[in-house]
């Protein structure tokens, strides 16, 4: 059917207005947009910037940026008792490093509870006691494993000597974020810096779960090559520090050292009973159980020890 002229002109006036609403429409979401990426650029904080001489001490928080840490917890290099071989070595090694030379990354590896993470912080604190501000201690969470290469590209080049220290690390079944950390030992193209090295403890030897190391095994065409090839993250580490549980005499000494450094008055066996009883309630003997029963105990005594 043939539209007459009105309609023709109706039609057309609909189309423009059709055309206009659309434009006007699309024209106010553009504007909304500029304003909305404007008003974000307003309230999003500027980089934050590390200033790499602010402390001594700093936690990798994942997403480029370094925080510094005013306060330490680390105990006196002195108050570490029972693993005499481990804590020479690591010392000997973390000097030399701190003097410029070269220096072997090191693992950690033994139950819980036995001192790994207090001799690494002990031994950071005793470097820096002896040459203030000469070593930068970088903890770095193991949930952030796979963010190592992008810490060590920040550290590399800034005139500072880094520990880089990863506590409690341990790979489950199925989790490929290791191999984060077997770039970073392997050095890549651009080679491992000459300023970072990398410190680690875990309760595993080899870091991986047996069972993801036998799965492996079980599932390669070459069941050997598939086994080294996990066992080899191990292997990069110069350094194998093993600490392993203490026995009861040994527990007790560690009592009465920790009880003489901090000038608790108690008769000997008084204070060897109270150690005993209060490893028969936690059920293990360990260094940090007995650090744990001092600090009840000082305090319950009104004596004031550090955290």
């Amino acid at each position: 059917m043939k539209l007459d002229e009105t309609d023709q002109d109706n039609r057309q006036g609909l189309n423009a207005e059709i055309k206009y609403g659309q434009g006007h429409a699309i024209g106010e979401l553009l504007d909304l947009l500029k304003r909305g990426v404007a008003a974000l650029e307003r309230i999003s904080p500027e980089p934050q910037r590390t200033d790499f001489f602010s402390s001594d001490i700093f936690l990798w928080r994942g997403d480029g940026y370094l925080e510094p840490i005013k306060q330490s917890n680390g105990l006196d290099l002195l108050l570490l008792h029972g693993i005499d071989r481990a804590r020479d070595t690591l010392y000997d090694n973390t000097r030399i490093f701190a003097d410029g030379l070269p220096a072997n990354h090191a693992l950690l590896w033994g139950a819980r509870g036995c001192g790994k993470s207090s001799l690494v912080k002990a031994v950071h604190r005793k470097i820096n006691e002896n040459e203030p501000g000469s070593l930068a201690l970088v903890e770095l969470l193991s949930d952030d494993i796979e963010s190592l290469p992008e810490l060590y590209d920040l550290l590399r080049d800034t005139d500072r000597r880094y520990i880089i220290f990863c506590d409690d690390l341990a790979f489950d079944d199925g989790d490929k974020t290791y191999k984060a950390l077997k770039s970073v030992l392997d050095g890549g193209v651009r080679g491992s810096p000459s300023n970072i090295l990398l410190y680690v403890t875990s309760n595993r030897r080899h870091l991986l779960s047996r069972d993801m190391i036998e799965n492996e095994k079980s599932t390669a065409l070459h069941a050997g090559e598939a086994t080294e090839e996990k066992v080899s993250l191990s292997d990069r580490f110069g350094l194998w520090l093993g600490i392993h549980s203490i026995d009861q005499s040994a527990y007790l000494e560690i009592v009465e050292k920790y009880a003489d450094y901090f000038n608790l008055k108690i008769a000997r066996e008084e204070l060897r009973k109270e150690a005993l009883d209060w490893v028969s309630q936690r059920g293990s003997r360990s260094g940090r159980v007995a650090w744990q029963f001092i600090r009840s105990f000082a305090g319950q005594h009104g004596t004031a020890i550090p955290e």
